[in-house]
C-alpha cells in the first residue's frame, strides 16, 4: 500500500518541472532583454524572478511575459542602478516550488589596455614581438596596425596569436615603423598606443648560440569550450627547432590543437582532458641540445550532478536521506533548497557533507527540495520530493530507555514497550549518535518486534553517545523517546605517535612527537615509553615518559651509529603495540662546521601521495643541496633524491594508502653532509565510511578481461561518468575463487584504464574488481567478473618413473602425476628405444590415458639395454620428457631365452604347464616333504634342539605376494628357475661365499637355480645362504607397502651388471595375470622351499653367525647341486 501512494505522488510531483531555464546573455546598453523560463506541472503555476537572490517585483522596467519568462525593454547600465547580475526563476504549485539554474546577464563593455606594446630595438634576421592585453565583455578581437594601417599577413614570418601576440621572426629592414594593437568587441573598439620598432643592420655572420626561449608559455586557466594559446618563441644558431609534448605522456589532441607561426600550440574548443602540463622543447638541430619551458593549463568546468537525490515516502517521526554528487572543477559548493529556500538546519535537519538527513518528520517537512552545486562557473540543480504519511492511530513512544557500556565498542540500549498500541508495533528503530561536537550523522538501526534490547557494536572508544527509539506500525511511527547518554570504555591506543628524529650533535637525538589524536588513542593517554638500541647491539634501553610529553633528547650516545628506536603508548587499560624500529645514524665526529638538522614537516596531498616541506636553520654554513630518501616501514630504503639549494619542498608520490612511511633529510654543504632529520607519516586511506570529505565516486564500469596465456590476463574497464581535474588511479584486486588465503588476494595500481595480471596460476577461476581513487575518494568496488585461466602446458614431467622386470621380455613402467597444482592430464606418452635404435634416433612410441600410471612394454629383446622416457600431456600441449631410465635385460640361457613369446606362457590369462612338468613337481613335494620327517625325527631322537629362531619358510606362489610365471623343464639339461620373492623390509642381507653382509634397496629378489647332472652336493661350509625378511611378522603382500609393489633395482652376479629403474606402485601382478594364476602358482608352494633363519637386524658388514639351511629337491633321483643367485638392488 505504501508503494503504491509512494509512486501515485511521484507521478503528481513529475508534474512540476522547467520545461525552460534562462541562460546566461550579454548585451549592449540600452537594448532590451529576454530571459526564458517555462514551467509544467499542475495548474495552477506561478512562475516568480530572482536577482541576486532577491525577489524582483513587476514594473515599466521589469515585465512578465505570460508565458514565464523577464523582459527587460532597455538595459541600465550605470554605477547607481545596472541590470547586470544573476537572474534565476522560481515555479510553484500546490506541491511545493522549484528554483531555476542561475543565469548570468552581462553587459558589453571594454576596458583601457592594461598591458600597451613597448618599443623594441632588435638586428636584421632575429626576432620581435609585442604584446597587448584588455579586459573584454564579451572577448575582444585584437588585429595589429603598422604606421595606423592594417599589417599585412601575407608572410609566413609574421604571426598574430589569439591572446593579442605579435610575433615577427627573421626581421628585416622594412619592418620597422610604429605597430600598435585594435581590440574590438560587438559594442566597442579600442586602440593601444603606438610602439616603435627599430631594426639595425646585421654586422655578419653570428657565432654559435644554444638555443634560448624568449616567450615561454605561460599558466592559463580557461572556461570550458574556449581557445588556449600557448607561446612558445625561442632563439639560437642555428635556429632552434620547437616541439611540445605534456608532461604526464599523454598524447596531444591532434584534432583540436594545431601549431601556429614557428611554434606557438593553439588548442580550441577545450575540456577537461585538457588539462595538464605542457612542455615546450626548443632544440638545436642535428644536436642533444635543448631548452624546456612548461606551463599548467586548467579548464575550468562547470558544475554537474553525478548522483540525484530520489524522491521518498517517509511516516511521521521517520527519517529520510537525500543523497547528492557533484562534480566540477573547480569542485562545485552544494547547498540544498526547500521549496526554493534555503534549507535552515537545527538539531532535526542536517547536513553531513552533501547528504541532507531530516529526523523525527513533521508535517511541514513534506516539499521539494533541491540539491544546488554552484561554482564560478555556473549551477546546477536536481530535486526530490518528500512525502509525509499522515496517521492517527500511531502508538506511543518507548518508555524507560536506559544503556548499559559493555566495552570500548559497545552498549547495551534496552527499553519497554509502548503504552498505548504496543501490540501493533511491527519493528523499532534505533537512532545514536555522538554526543559531542556538532553536525555529528545519526545513525540508525531497525530490529524487529520480538526485543526490547539491541546492542550496539561500532562505536568508538571512549566515547559519549545519545540514543533514542522509535516505533513503527504500518500507518506510521510514533514520537521519539526520551534520549539517554552513555560513555564507551578505553582501549589500548590504536597505534603509537610518528617520531621525527635530529641530531643536534654527534653523541644526542633529539626525538619528537605529536600527541595522539581521541579516535587514535581511544582514552587518555597515561605513558609513553621509548626504547632505543645500537644496530650491533641487542640490549634495549627503555624510558617511561608522562602523559604530556612530546620530545625527549637522548645524550651520551655513540658518534657515527645507527641507533634503532620505537615507542609505545599506553591508557588506563594498558600498553598498545610498540611501533616497528625506526633507524637513525648519529653524525660523524668532524672539526668542520656542517649544516644543522633541517626541520622537516610532512603533510598528506591524498592516501598515496605527501608533501615534504622544510626549513634549515640561519646559520653560517652555505647550503648546497639536500638529499632526501623514504620508504614504508618494513621495507627497504628507496634510492637518494638531491635536490637544489633554493628547493624546500618535495612531493612524494606513487604511495600506498593506509601505510606508515620514513622520511630523511639532510643538508649538503661544502665541509660535507650536515645533520640528519627522519620523520614517519602515515598515508590517510582513500575510502571512509564515516569521515570522508565527500561521497565515493561512482565504479569503474564495462571491466572485461581477456586471457593472454595460461598465467597472465589482460583487464579493461571504462572509467565512469565522474571528471575532476585532479589525477584519477585505479586499483585492481585479483582474487582465486574460494581462497581463505589472505596472502593470495593480490592488489596492482595503476593509473591507466587497462593492467596486465601476469604470474596466475593454470587452470584457476579467479574473481577481478576494480575501484577508482581521486583526491583522497575511492569509489565502491566494481561488480566481480570471474575467469578462468587457461591450462597450462605439464611444465614438469612425471614423477618417480620406475620399470619393474617382469618377464625376460616384459616391462612394467610405472609413474606418478606431475607434482603441479591443478594439473589436468590427458594422457600419457611412453617412449622406449633399445641403445642401438636410440643412437639411430628411433623410438617406440606408447600411449595411456591421463587417469592411468602404468604401462607394459612387451615383446622386448633380451640381452638388450633399453632406455625409458614418459611425459605428460593435456589439451594445450606436451609437457617435457622425464630423464631416461635405463634397463638392461640379460639374455636367457633356456626355453625362456629361445622362445620367449608370451603367446608361450599366456594364454587367456592362464599359466600351462604341461603333463611331464606336473609329474616333476609333485614328486619333487613328495621328495622334500620326506627329507623334511627324517630330519625332525633325527633331530627328536638325538634330543639337540638349534639354538636359534624358528624358520620363515618363504614359498614361491604365495598368494598375497607377487607372483611370476615359472616354467619347469621336463629334459636333463642345464634350465633356469626363476621366482620374484617381495622384500617386505627395507634392506635384506645377502649372505656371500666371503659370509659378509651387504646391504640392498628393498624390492623384488630374483631366484635362480641351476641344476647340474651328475654333481654332487656342495659341503655345507661351502653353500650359499640366501636371508628373507628379517621380520617373521612382516605382511608379504606388496600391496600394503609402497617400497616394494613394483619397483626394485635388479643385479646378476655372474655379469656383475646392474640395472637400477626406479619406479613405484602398488601391486606388483602383471596386467596379464588373472586370479586363476593364484590356484596354479600355488601348486609350485611344493617344488622347492627356502627355509630361512630369523636373524636380528645388523649393520653392514657384520659377519654371519648362524646360516639358514636351503631344502630343494628336483626333478627325478639324482642328487642335484644347488646355487642361488640373488637378484636385487
Amino acid at each position: 500500500m505504501a508503494k503504491f501512494k509512494m509512486k501515485v505522488c511521484v507521478l503528481c510531483f513529475s508534474e512540476l518541472s522547467f520545461i525552460t531555464e534562462p541562460s546566461d546573455v550579454t548585451v549592449l546598453p540600452k537594448d532590451p532583454a529576454i530571459l526564458d523560463c517555462q514551467a509544467h506541472g499542475q495548474p495552477p503555476v506561478i512562475i516568480k524572478w530572482l536577482k541576486n537572490g532577491v525577489r524582483l517585483t513587476e514594473s515599466e522596467h521589469i515585465q512578465f511575459l505570460p508565458n514565464g519568462s523577464l523582459y527587460i525593454p532597455k538595459i541600465k547600465y550605470t554605477t547607481e542602478d545596472s541590470d547586470e547580475g544573476f537572474y534565476q526563476c522560481l515555479s510553484q504549485n500546490k506541491y511545493g516550488a522549484i528554483l531555476s539554474q542561475r543565469s548570468r546577464l552581462t553587459i558589453a563593455s571594454i576596458s583601457e589596455f592594461q598591458i600597451h606594446p613597448v618599443p623594441m630595438m632588435v638586428t636584421e634576421g632575429s626576432v620581435a614581438r609585442f604584446s597587448c592585453a584588455v579586459t573584454s565583455n564579451p572577448p575582444a578581437t585584437i588585429t595589429w596596425e603598422l604606421n595606423q594601417s592594417t599589417l599585412p599577413l601575407e608572410t609566413d614570418r609574421i604571426t598574430v596569436l589569439p591572446n593579442g601576440v605579435l610575433q615577427i621572426h627573421n626581421v628585416q629592414l622594412e619592418d620597422a615603423g610604429q605597430y600598435r594593437c585594435v581590440a574590438t568587441n560587438i559594442g566597442n573598439r579600442l586602440e593601444s598606443r603606438e610602439a616603435t620598432l627599430t631594426v639595425n643592420q646585421g654586422a655578419g655572420p653570428k657565432p654559435r648560440q644554444r638555443p634560448r626561449i624568449i616567450a615561454g608559455p605561460q599558466n592559463i586557466t580557461v572556461s570550458l569550450h574556449q581557445t588556449v594559446v600557448l607561446e612558445c618563441m625561442a632563439t639560437g644558431n642555428p635556429w632552434p627547432i620547437i616541439s611540445w609534448s605534456r608532461a604526464d605522456s599523454k598524447p596531444i589532441d591532434v584534432y583540436n590543437a594545431k601549431v601556429l607561426g614557428n611554434g606557438n600550440l593553439v588548442i580550441t574548443d577545450v575540456n577537461s582532458k585538457h588539462s595538464g602540463i605542457y612542455l615546450c622543447r626548443a632544440t638545436t638541430p642535428g644536436t642533444r641540445n635543448y631548452t624546456i619551458a612548461a606551463a599548467n593549463l586548467t579548464v575550468l568546468v562547470p558544475p554537474s550532478i553525478v548522483e540525484r537525490p530520489e524522491s521518498q515516502t517517509r511516516p511521521r517521526a521517520g527519517t529520510a536521506r537525500f543523497m547528492c554528487q557533484a562534480k566540477g572543477v573547480p569542485p562545485p559548493r552544494i547547498s540544498w533548497l526547500k521549496n526554493g529556500e534555503e534549507v535552515h538546519l537545527n538539531g532535526r535537519i542536517k547536513m553531513y557533507n552533501s547528504k541532507l538527513v531530516i529526523t523525527q518528520i513533521i508535517p511541514e517537512d513534506d516539499a521539494i527540495y533541491q540539491c544546488m552545486a554552484e561554482s564560478e562557473q555556473g549551477s546546477v540543480l536536481s530535486l526530490a520530493r518528500l512525502i509525509v504519511v499522515m496517521s492517527e492511530d500511531r502508538p506511543s513512544a518507548p518508555r524507560n530507555v536506559h544503556a548499559e557500556t559493555i566495552s570500548s565498542s559497545a552498549i547495551l540500549l534496552a527499553w519497554e514497550r509502548p503504552l498505548y498500541n504496543a501490540d501493533k508495533v511491527i519493528a523499532y528503530s534505533v537512532h545514536y549518535m555522538k554526543a559531542e561536537g556538532l553536525n555529528n550523522e545519526e545513525y540508525q538501526v531497525v530490529i524487529g518486534n520480538d526485543t526490547t534490547s539491541y546492542i550496539i557494536d561500532d562505536l568508538e572508544p571512549a566515547r559519549n553517545y545519545s540514543f533514542y527509539i522509535v516505533a513503527y506500525m504500518p500507518m506510521g511511527a510514533s514520537r521519539m523517546s526520551d534520549q539517554v547518554s552513555q560513555h564507551t570504555l578505553e582501549d589500548v591506543p590504536l597505534r603509537t605517535p610518528e617520531l621525527t628524529l635530529t641530531s643536534h650533535s654527534s653523541t644526542d637525538i633529539q626525538v619528537s612527537w605529536q600527541p595522539l589524536p581521541a579516535k587514535v588513542s581511544r582514552g587518555r593517554v597515561s605513558a609513553y615509553r621509548l626504547s632505543y638500541r645500537t644496530a650491533a647491539d641487542n640490549t634495549v634501553t627503555s624510558v617511561e615518559l608522562p602523559q604530556n610529553s612530546t620530545e625527549y633528547l637522548l645524550e651520551g650516545l655513540q658518534p657515527d651509529s645507527i641507533y634503532l628506536l620505537r615507542m609505545a603508548a599506553a591508557t588506563r587499560v594498558g600498553w598498545c603495540e610498540p611501533s616497528a624500529w625506526t633507524s637513525h645514524r648519529t653524525p660523524k665526529i668532524s672539526s668542520n662546521k656542517v649544516p644543522s638538522a633541517p626541520v622537516l614537516q610532512l603533510e598528506p596531498l591524498n592516501c598515496t601521495s605527501i608533501m615534504a616541506r622544510w626549513q634549515t636553520p640561519s646559520d653560517a654554513v652555505a647550503v648546497q643541496g639536500y638529499r632526501i630518501c623514504y620508504h614504508e616501514e618494513g621495507q627497504p630504503e628507496q634510492p637518494t633524491i638531491q635536490l637544489q639549494a633554493q628547493t624546500y619542498t618535495y612531493t612524494i608520490s606513487g604511495l600506498d594508502p593506509r601505510r606508515k612511511y620514513h622520511v630523511k633529510i639532510l643538508a649538503v654543504s661544502q665541509a660535507g653532509d650536515g645533520y640528519q632529520t627522519d620523520r614517519t607519516i602515515s598515508t590517510p586511506g582513500c575510502v571512509s565510511a564515516r569521515d570522508q570529505l565527500a561521497a565515493a565516486p561512482p565504479p569503474p564500469d564495462h571491466v572485461t578481461v581477456l586471457a593472454h596465456n595460461s598465467s597472465s590476463v589482460s583487464l579493461r574497464w571504462s572509467r565512469p561518468a565522474f571528471t575532476s581535474g585532479k589525477a584519477v588511479s585505479y586499483t585492481v584486486r585479483c582474487t582465486p575463487v574460494g581462497t581463505h588465503n589472505a596472502s593470495a588476494i593480490r592488489y596492482i595500481q595503476t593509473n591507466k584504464q587497462s593492467v596486465m595480471v601476469q604470474n596466475l596460476n593454470p587452470n584457476t577461476r579467479y574473481e577481478f574488481v576494480v575501484r577508482l581513487h581521486v583526491d583522497q575518494m575511492s569509489s565502491p568496488w566494481s561488480s566481480v567478473v570471474y575467469h578462468h585461466t587457461m591450462p597450462a602446458v605439464p611444465s614438469q614431467p612425471p614423477a618417480g618413473v620406475r620399470v619393474t622386470l617382469i618377464e625376460d621380455d616384459t616391462v612394467l613402467v610405472s609413474w606418478r602425476e606431475p607434482t603441479e597444482p591443478n594439473a589436468v592430464i590427458t594422457h600419457y606418452t611412453i617412449m622406449y628405444a633399445s641403445q642401438t635404435s636410440w643412437l639411430a634416433g628411433q623410438w617406440q612410441i606408447l600411449q595411456r590415458e591421463g587417469s592411468h600410471t602404468m604401462a607394459l612394454l612387451e615383446k622386448l629383446e633380451p640381452g638388450n639395454v633399453y632406455l625409458v622416457k614418459i611425459s605428460a600431456s593435456n589439451q594445450v600441449g606436451d609437457g617435457p620428457f622425464s630423464s631416461p631410465v635405463e634397463l638392461a635385460l640379460k639374455r636367457g640361457n633356456g626355453y625362456r631365452s629361445k622362445n620367449p613369446r608370451h603367446s608361450d606362457m599366456f594364454s587367456d590369462g592362464l599359466y600351462h604347464i604341461d603333463q611331464k612338468s606336473m609329474t616333476g613337481i609333485i614328486v619333487g613335494v613328495s621328495i622334500a616333504l620326506a627329507c623334511i620327517i627324517m630330519c625332525a625325527m633325527i633331530l627328536i631322537n638325538k634330543g639337540r634342539p638349534r639354538k636359534s629362531s624358528s624358520h620363515k619358510v618363504i614359498t614361491v606362489g604365495d598368494s598375497e605376494g607377487p607372483r611370476s610365471g615359472l616354467s619347469l623343464p621336463s629334459e636333463r639339461h642345464v634350465e633356469n628357475a626363476e621366482a620374484l620373492i617381495p622384500m617386505m623390509n627395507d634392506v635384506f642381507i645377502d649372505a656371500k661365499l666371503e659370509n659378509r653382509a651387504s646391504l640392498y634397496e628393498a624390492g623384488k629378489t630374483v631366484l635362480r637355480y641351476e641344476e647340474r647332472l651328475g654333481s654332487a652336493p656342495l659341503p655345507p661350509s661351502s653353500r650359499e645362504i640366501i636371508y628373507g625378511p628379517l621380520h617373521a611378522e612382516s605382511s608379504h603382500s606388496s600391496e600394503g607397502s609402497q617400497e616394494t609393489g613394483d619397483s626394485g633395482h635388479y643385479s646378476n652376479e655372474e655379469s656383475n651388471e646392474e640395472m637400477s629403474s626406479p619406479s613405484t606402485g602398488r601391486s606388483s601382478r602383471p596386467e596379464s595375470f588373472g586370479p586363476d594364476d593364484i590356484t596354479t602358482v600355488a601348486e609350485l608352494k611344493q617344488s622347492f622351499e627356502v627355509q630361512n633363519e630369523e636373524t636380528p637386524r645388523h649393520p653392514p658388514h657384520h659377519s654371519v653367525t648362524d646360516a639358514s639351511e636351503i631344502c630343494c629337491s628336483s626333478e627325478g633321483s639324482h642328487p642335484a647341486r644347488h646355487s642361488s643367485q640373488a637378484v636385487g638392488s
